[in-house]
């Protein structure tokens, strides 16, 4: 009788202990559907590396991953979804670098990139390399910069953009380097790299997976790729630092983001998931075949990443003189 009782007593608390556990906690995140926003349209690489991520967590978390491409106003439109969405783990955000360019380089903005996110991880980094056309008669950074020297209306530079990466690095550079330049913006890589092929601008700072087809088939002349190290889908194209200009360096990175206030235990097991998936030798190779980089950083590092990315992209806006309403 007194093990019965017992019994009945351990039955009658167990739905007490079910209630009273976190929803995200013990395995029972998720429970639905998690929308996975792209601030992109279809199709790039934020875009391919979201959708590759949501492919593997779907089986993960026993629950459908979807992308929802909500492009447009220079990634401001879907990071401003994801700010006004609650901190429940079921609305995550794909983002680039211009995430921590928009602090500054907007006069206006209806959230704040910092305060209204919370970062879960750094998934990749896809470094920008300098390419020119093969009009232009350089194949070395200390030829390019000569060349550059002797053109009076200076060296014009395509980009995706104004207040794009792209757009600052030139900039950026042009300082450095002390040469004239002029910005031609376009809409996209696409049409930016066919007037780079048919030499209708000189040169531009490209993210390496946009322009690796060119440079492999010789159609572009990649000058200096602008990471520590050399890449292994361009092995023999210097780094800036070897080609002369130590510590220059500029990519495109794509990060894991939720609205603020995300609850700390569920921030982490996001990020253990998605890091799990991102070390796999499959997923490794597909980011190294688009020119990336795998970097995996968890939460807190992720968090020191950012600040320095705002201050650093503050500081090119100002050289630029870029700017939004």
């Amino acid at each position: 009788m007194l093990m019965r009782r017992r019994a009945l007593g351990l039955m009658a608390g167990a739905p007490l202990l079910s209630l009273s556990a976190p929803a995200f906690g013990q395995g029972r995140y998720p429970t639905r559907p998690v929308r996975f926003v792209v601030p992109y349209p279809p199709g790039g690489a934020t875009d391919v590396i979201a959708r590759m991520i949501a492919e593997k967590l779907t089986p993960v978390w026993g629950q459908p991953v979807v992308v929802e491409n909500r492009a447009g106003a220079g990634a401001t439109l879907g990071a401003e979804v994801v700010a006004r969405s609650e901190p429940d783990g079921y609305t995550l955000f794909e983002t680039t670098s211009a995430h921590t360019i928009s602090k500054s380089l907007y006069r206006s903005l209806s959230y704040d990139p910092i305060r209204d996110f919370t970062a879960i991880t750094l998934t990749a980094i896809v470094p920008l390399v300098l390419v020119v056309s093969k009009n232009v008669p350089a194949t070395s950074l200390r030829e390019f910069i000569t060349w550059g020297k002797a053109q009076r209306q200076g060296i014009t530079f395509g980009s995706t953009g104004n207040g794009t990466a792209q757009h600052l690095t030139q900039a950026l550079f042009a300082l450095k380097a002390e040469v004239r330049s002029e910005h031609v913006p376009y809409r996209g890589d696409a049409p930016l790299n066919t007037d780079v092929l048919g030499g209708l601008v000189d040169a531009s700072f490209s993210t390496l997976s946009a322009v690796l087809p060119y440079i492999q088939s010789g159609e572009m002349k990649a000058i200096a790729l602008a990471h520590p190290n050399r890449m292994q889908a361009i092995p023999n194209v210097p780094t800036f630092a070897e080609a002369g200009m130590a510590g220059f360096e500029a990519a495109t990175w794509f990060g894991t983001f939720a609205p603020a206030s995300l609850p700390n235990d569920l921030r982490e097991k996001i990020a253990r998931d998605i890091s799990a998936l991102v070390a796999d030798p499959a997923f490794t190779r597909r980011l190294v075949e688009m020119g990336g980089d795998v970097t995996n950083y968890p939460p807190a590092r992720f968090d020191q990443f950012i600040a320095a990315e705002t201050a650093r992209w503050a500081e090119a806006v100002r050289v630029s003189g870029a700017t939004i309403n």
